[in-house]
């Protein structure tokens, strides 16, 4: 007797692991590219305008436009790296990302700083910039701070823990263990 079920479908498999690097790359892009758009647009500013060019509103700007390009890129850039790998490599790396307790940590604490920051930056600097600025720039600008804490408690020490990648075990098909009474 056959069974016509499918336990392991590669193409769709590829596609759901391909949809989580893609996100996972966004999410990435947005938080490396909300740390540097800051400072790399103060210094071209400040090289090419001079001081009086550096206000509130620019640098928020700057920091959300950023992290905008940072979702595209990031996005664009996991899309053709899973594209082009096949289906088992990427089942492999999705299994290392998900219980990478390193990286959940540092998405968790950039997810804590943007929503803390998009709410304080706001009442802090409300007649200096526009509001969506305001709101989406202090989101860029503490996902930053968030990702910076997370490298700050790995330098001091504090490590997330290691988590071991599960191994499926192979399915028990012996007699003696489906004819086994119940204990």
């Amino acid at each position: 007797m056959t069974d016509s079920v499918v336990i392991f479908d590669a193409e769709k498999t590829h596609a759901a692991d391909t949809e989580y690097f893609v996100r996972r790359g966004m999410t990435k892009g947005y938080q490396i590219l909300s740390l540097l758009a800051p400072p790399v647009y103060a210094v071209f500013a400040i090289s090419k305008y001079g001081r009086g060019h550096i206000t509130v509103n620019r640098i928020l700007r700057a920091t959300w436009m950023g992290g905008s390009a940072g979702v595209v890129g990031g996005g664009a850039f996991e899309y053709a790296r899973s594209q082009w790998t096949d289906a088992e490599r990427l089942r492999n790396r999705r299994l290392v990302a998900t219980y990478n307790t390193s990286s959940l940590r540092a998405d968790d604490h950039a997810t804590i700083g943007g929503i803390l920051f998009a709410v304080v930056t706001p009442a802090l600097f409300w007649k200096r910039a526009n509001s969506i600025n305001l709101i989406l720039g202090g989101a860029g600008i503490g996902s930053a701070v968030g990702l910076l804490t997370h490298y700050g408690r790995s330098l001091t020490g504090d490590h997330p823990p290691v988590v071991e990648i599960p191994t499926p075990s192979p399915p028990n098909t012996t007699e003696e263990a489906t004819t086994a009474p119940p204990p």
